[in-house]
């Protein structure tokens, strides 16, 4: 299954591309001509309704185009002409915003008094959370001239660093012996051979790996640099006063309360630690080492075909909702994912919400391994929360990054909740709780592993400037010490393997996210327990409310309150509950 994305355009040679983009770069200027004068200075509530309409129909049309860009480069990061289209659309659409940057720079010029009673007129209903939380950007914004060089900046500086790392990784050769002959691999390839059940072939694919990376550790090194120069250089121009407030402002989310996430699940290491322990002795292997971590058990080696992956995820949401599983179908039934190995094709897995007149498309890289069949329903998990916000227009079609992995993560529950209730072997129930405590470690504490690197590298940078690939290799281990303690053996290889992450290339501090939402939905999932018939329908209206309001209210509404203190204490329950299953499961064999 390809990606069918002529719902999109045709192909890149498209003269409608060209044809819209001349369209929309008429309309920015006009739109411009238009209100320049009148926003900052508008006491109607109906101009600024008529104004939105317009403009959030403009960035559309761009969101469009460059979705239709980043799907192909993702597809084949190793095309040429596909890397071509990418920049200049990344150019033509800056060229255009530049027109539209002035429009929320002087809705932050009218008076609070004022700015309120304007968007909570009911003419404004629709838009009244987009123009509250615009406000919160008032003191970290530029001058318009500033504004539009740093927009136009940023296609030479961080965007092109981001394509730069993607055309570097996921063109990177992996070269080890399989089967007595020497075989060259992707980035996913070898990364899949980590779930090896062969000890050598794990320990051998984690040296791939590593000599992989290591071949481009300079440039890999200098390209995170940059990103650390320039977060820092942009958190100086706007006044932020931490690496991390841009990330929590645009997340909607007080510093405090992810500073009470990241001490949590800090103190909670106790708990990897001791599942670590608990598998090196299911495994019988004293040494265990970071190579061993994802070592099958049991089915966790199945092999799955895709339509074996299809059935299960699909099962597994239409019992929880009918309506869920028929927008998942969707995706299967119009080839909106994308799920082949192929050379050059970016590793890991997304959905791309891309634009509210479209739908969201998947990419994955499937391998038939259980993880695999996780990863599906996940990033479906994240296609149907797209595809049913998509009625709150573009600008409120998705969420803030913290409830962005709430329906990916609850979407993975359903389908181990339904494998477990299915399995009544218990050696094999051991091994199914095992491969969902490894998903959801992967999730918190490792996401936190990877925020606590960010915080670490990111200051370093701001105190002392560049950062040496040895002083990278050293964060790196300080911050998986912390999660390992004294149950796994970090190798040399494995010091390295920050190289290799995406997230903080592209998006950082993006990770707590995940911690956040794997948390949230454990929470979710004892309302779901309690009360089955309700929370379904106030679930999907969760995900269908996009971010119409802020990610505290939009969660209140479920009967959640996450501005508690000991909210993230209480929602560690589940993984206590699994692995005190799991140690009763073996010690009483």
């Amino acid at each position: 299954m390809d990606w069918n994305l002529k719902d999109l355009y045709k192909s890149p040679d498209s003269k409608k591309i060209g044809s819209d983009f001349t369209k929309l770069d008429s309309k920015s200027k006009k739109f411009n001509k238009k209100y320049r004068n009148r926003i900052s200075n508008s006491s109607s509530p109906k101009l600024i309704f008529e104004s939105l309409v317009e403009i959030e129909k403009i960035y559309e049309g761009l969101g469009k185009i460059s979705s239709y860009a980043s799907l192909l480069f993702a597809a084949d990061t190793d095309n040429e002409k596909y890397s071509k289209f990418y920049q200049n659309v990344s150019e033509r659409s800056s060229d255009i915003r530049k027109n539209l940057i002035f429009y929320f720079l002087s809705w932050n010029k009218i008076s609070e008094k004022r700015a309120k009673e304007i968007y909570s007129n009911p003419i404004l209903r629709k838009y009244s959370h987009l123009l509250k939380s615009e406000r919160k950007y008032k003191n970290f914004m530029l001058t318009e001239p500033e504004e539009k060089i740093l927009d136009k900046k940023s296609i030479t500086s961080s965007k092109a660093f981001n394509r730069l790392f993607d055309q570097t990784l996921n063109n990177l050769k992996f070269e080890m012996k399989l089967k007595n002959k020497i075989s060259v691999l992707t980035e996913t390839e070898v990364l899949s051979l980590l779930y090896d059940k062969d000890r050598k072939i794990r320990k051998s694919a984690a040296k791939s790996l590593t000599i992989g990376l290591k071949s481009e550790r300079k440039l890999l090194a200098f390209i995170f640099n940059q990103i650390l120069t320039d977060s820092k250089i942009t958190n100086e121009i706007r006044g932020h006063k931490t690496p991390m407030s841009a990330r929590n402002l645009s997340n909607e989310i007080s510093e405090k309360t992810v500073q009470a996430l990241i001490d949590t699940c800090n103190k909670y290491n106790k708990v990897p630690i001791r599942y670590y322990k608990l598998k090196s002795k299911i495994l019988k292997i004293k040494d265990f080492a970071d190579y061993d971590r994802y070592a099958p058990l049991g089915q966790s080696n199945r092999k799955f075909s895709f339509s074996d992956a299809k059935k299960i995820v699909l099962d597994s949401f239409n019992e929880f909702s009918p309506q869920m599983g028929k927008v998942a179908e969707l995706f299967f039934d119009n080839n909106w994912i994308d799920y082949k190995l192929r050379k050059g094709k970016r590793g890991g897995a997304f959905s791309h919400s891309c634009v509210p007149s479209v739908h969201p498309y998947i990419l994955m890289n499937f391998t038939g391994k259980i993880r695999d069949v996780m990863t599906l329903a996940h990033e479906l998990g994240h296609g149907i929360h797209q595809y049913l916000s998509r009625k709150n227009g573009y600008f409120q079609q998705n969420t803030p990054l913290t409830t962005a992995e709430t329906a990916s993560v609850f979407a993975e529950m359903l389908v181990f909740t339904k494998l477990l209730n299915n399995e009544t072997n218990k050696k094999e129930k051991l091994y199914l709780i095992c491969s969902k405590l490894e998903d959801i470690f992967a999730t918190v504490f490792r996401q936190i592993v990877m925020t606590n690197f960010e915080l670490d590298v990111h200051t370093k940078c701001k105190k002392t400037g560049e950062l040496s690939s040895d002083d990278f290799d050293k964060a790196w281990t300080k911050a998986n010490s912390r999660m390992f303690g004294n149950s796994i053996e970090i190798s040399e290889n494995y010091k390295s393997w920050w190289m290799y992450i995406p997230h903080f290339i592209h998006s950082p501090f993006y990770c707590y996210s995940y911690s956040f939402g794997e948390l949230l939905v454990h929470g979710l999932f004892a309302k779901y327990k309690e009360d089955n018939k309700g929370f379904v329908k106030k679930y999907i209206e969760l995900l269908s409310s996009g971010s119409t309001n802020s990610p505290e209210s939009l969660v209140k509404k479920t009967g959640l309150d996450i501005t508690k203190s000991d909210f993230w204490e209480s929602s560690m329950y589940l993984m206590n509950g699994l692995l005190k299953e799991a140690e009763n499961i073996f010690y009483k064999k």
